[in-house]
């Protein structure tokens, strides 16, 4: 299906490289205005710089997403640059595996949650004033399976199971606005978030009952279906990508080690 963003502006978190990268480039391809918004400078203004050299609209925009003057500054600097909002992905995210509740110290527990969370609840905050002005628009908030299943690394987690519940109590606030929210979850992804985590790569392929970790492809696709009209009915949804992990993995294992095959 091929959607069609032409007239919108698409914000982006952590849009500089992997996942953030390829729904940049995506929605680029799909018509709309993409501000590529992220820390990481050098590879946003290349990527920038890669779309409009095919022919797309992109500007890079440094962003740091627990930074409250960032948002408004970048929320600003799209309206001006392109004329309006229309849709904001939360893809920015840091991680914090290997760290047991006991060694998680204060400041990387405040860091966690201050990108995870409190990033997306300054985005939606900031870009819903000027959602409403064009008669509605679209956030998806990119959480994680760690929000829906029991999990380990307890900051990353608490920040995507609040994350879900940021997104209901959004998508019931701005529904009368015509501002759809929801959430994209995916389980394992090889980007730079897990390199140097192959054991942990290859456990969660090894539990995924499509035996394989998804592309960021995979959740792209995803992300452009709930922010496009054709997902129009759509809010307060959580949408694991994730090769049935969420649903299957734990009676999979049961299944295979009853018969015999695991």
């Amino acid at each position: 299906m091929q959607h069609d963003f032409k007239n919108k502006t698409v914000l982006i978190t952590g849009g500089s490289r992997g996942q953030g990268a390829m729904e940049a480039r995506m929605f680029a391809h799909a018509g709309a205005a993409v501000v590529v918004a992220d820390i990481v400078e050098d590879e946003g203004a290349a990527l920038a710089k890669s779309i409009r050299d095919s022919g797309g609209r992109a500007e890079f925009r440094k962003l740091d997403a627990a930074d409250e003057n960032d948002w408004t500054n970048a929320v600003a600097f799209a309206n001006n640059k392109f004329g309006s909002l229309n849709v904001l992905v939360n893809n920015a995210g840091i991680s914090l595996r290997g760290v047991d509740i006991a060694h998680t110290t204060r400041a990387d527990w405040d860091r966690v949650l201050a990108v995870n969370l409190t990033g997306c609840f300054l985005g939606i905050r900031a870009a819903a004033p000027l959602m409403k002005e064009a008669g509605g628009g679209a956030i998806v908030n990119i959480g994680s399976t760690a929000g829906i299943n029991g999990h380990f690394a307890a900051a990353y987690s608490a920040a995507k199971w609040g994350l879900r519940g940021l997104t209901k109590a959004a998508a019931m606030e701005y529904a009368e606005f015509g501002i759809r929210v929801n959430a994209v979850h995916p389980s394992i992804l090889e980007t730079h978030m897990t390199a140097g985590s192959q054991n942990f790569v290859d456990a969660m392929v090894s539990a995924t009952p499509l035996q394989r970790a998804a592309s960021v492809q995979d959740v792209a696709h995803a992300v452009l279906f709930l922010a496009s009209e054709e997902a129009g009915y759509l809010t307060g949804l959580d949408l694991p990508v994730d090769g049935g992990f969420t649903e299957l993995a734990t009676y999979r294992s049961v299944w295979r080690q009853a018969t015999g095959k695991g």
